[in-house]
């Protein structure tokens, strides 16, 4: 088994991005590449843009805040790290990976941590061109109406790269093509090898650049992508272009899967979240991160939901649902706000401004309106009257309410954490409980009521006093 793993290290197709960039235009302290791009960031989408190809390594170049990049990408176990401490070039970046490659005779697919609209199928399709041609290096390059400022990429008939010539270095006619390098590369690892350690920075900016190996490889060879697939993200009027592609991307599959969207424009959705057949999603809603939505749901208007499961035939109505998970048959809303890992049984309902915090309530339990559950655990059936709250925090830790089976609370009742009440409890309303209760009871605790007939306020006694006749 060991010797296997040591061949697939060895073979096989590794992936470097280049994510050692500032990004300065984009005028903030977070590094490019952790910027958010419909839920992931952006050097997230543009490893998952190799999802179809399967490489065996996966490297990251990091550089500026590049401890900041490790803790974001920490979650990702198979991605190594490589520091580039000096940004020298894109050259000088993959010369970087050298010694974690050493060894290595496959392929290698260099990509920009900034690119992040490739789609699987086109990387899956450069791989393939590259390997069923046997070449040395494949550039993906596309048709751009104005190519200004790029690179342009000169081709024979049958796609094979003469040369490529940067803009400035171009002249009236060779401007004249329009097809540009997009900066994403498939390489012959051995072949690469044997002029990558020797490339120089003879250029004006004293720069190491990839393109530069391209004249010492045979056979190199261009692919067309379309060109909203390359392009890059310099600044957030950029990065706002790239969320209308993807979020074009991400209704049109689940429009075509069976999931209507009413006025679509309205609504937002994240590249992790599920949506199944049959769901409807009103105007204004916004499903984040790795929300799965069940058939039959009807989601908004105006709701958010965020890593949340709503199970099946379940209605969330202008509520906020965060972290938590909503079984089948739920009744969400409106105004209602359910978070920290809460649990809600089947077939309830949680009403007008109710608020559940890391509760779990039972199937068929209903909480209408005006309501504060939070460290709760309710059986199946109870009834939560309106004004109800658990009292769970004193001030320094987090005190747990658990309710029995088919209990009931009153408006207004209090229930001062930790404590128990029993099944078939009812609680009158007004009650502040401070001890457990036993099952199949009814707790009270209310003040006795008074009555003083012709009572006036203090200010009002005293004006009428003011207005008596003096003897």
């Amino acid at each position: 088994m060991a010797d296997s793993l040591a061949i697939l290290k060895k073979s096989g197709l590794a992936i470097a991005i280049l994510a050692a960039g500032k990004g300065t235009r984009m005028r903030s302290k977070l590094p490019k590449v952790l910027h958010k791009l419909s839920g992931l960031t952006l050097v997230e989408n543009v490893i998952a843009s190799t999802k179809l190809v399967n490489p065996t390594r996966k490297l990251a170049i990091v550089g500026y805040e590049a401890q900041q990049v490790k803790t974001a990408l920490a979650a990702m176990t198979d991605l190594e790290f490589v520091e580039q401490t000096e940004q020298l070039g894109t050259g000088h970046a993959v010369q970087q990976v050298i010694p974690a490659l050493e060894g290595f005779e496959g392929n290698l697919l260099v990509l920009n941590g900034d690119v992040p609209l490739l789609r699987p199928e086109t990387i899956e399709n450069m791989l393939k061109t590259h390997r069923k041609n046997n070449n040395a290096a494949t550039i993906l390059t596309a048709q751009m109406d104005d190519p200004t400022g790029y690179g342009r990429v000169f081709c024979d008939e049958n796609l094979t790269v003469q040369e490529i010539i940067e803009h400035r270095d171009c002249t009236p006619e060779q401007r004249e093509n329009r097809r540009i390098n997009a900066g994403i590369y498939c390489f012959n690892w051995s072949a690469l090898m044997e002029i990558l350690p020797h490339l120089k920075a003879d250029n004006d900016q004293s720069e190491y650049y990839l393109t530069d190996v391209i004249k010492d490889l045979s056979p190199v060879m261009a692919m067309d992508a379309p060109p909203s697939e390359i392009a890059g993200i310099n600044n957030r009027k950029q990065l706002s272009e790239a969320e209308d592609v993807m979020q074009a991307r991400i209704k049109d599959e689940l429009l075509l899967s069976g999931v209507t969207l009413i006025n679509a424009a309205s609504i937002t959705i994240d590249s992790m979240v599920t949506v199944e057949p049959d769901v409807i999603i009103e105007p204004q809603t916004n499903l984040r991160g790795t929300s799965v939505i069940k058939a039959g749901c009807q989601i908004g208007p105006g709701s958010l939901v965020e890593n949340s499961l709503i199970g099946e035939n379940s209605k969330v109505v202008h509520s906020v649902v965060s972290d938590s998970e909503i079984e089948a048959g739920g009744r969400i809303g409106p105004f209602a706000h359910i978070r920290g890992k809460s649990e809600i049984g089947e077939n309830c309902r949680i009403g007008n401004f109710v608020e559940v915090k890391k509760s779990k309530i039972g199937a068929g339990s209903n909480a209408a309106h005006l309501s504060y559950l939070g460290d709760a655990e309710l059986g199946a059936q109870v009834n939560v009257g309106a004004g109800t709250v658990t009292a769970n925090y004193d001030g320094h830790n987090k005190h747990k309410s658990v309710l029995g089976d088919r209990a009931k609370t009153g408006a207004n009742t209090t229930l001062v954490a930790p404590i128990t009440i029993g099944a078939d409890v009812t609680i009158a309303a007004g009650s502040t409980l401070t001890r457990d209760v036993d099952p199949d009871c009814l707790a009270v605790t209310r003040v006795p009521q008074k009555t003083y007939p012709g009572w006036r306020p203090k200010y009002l006694r005293a004006e009428n006093e003011e207005d008596k006749p003096k003897n």
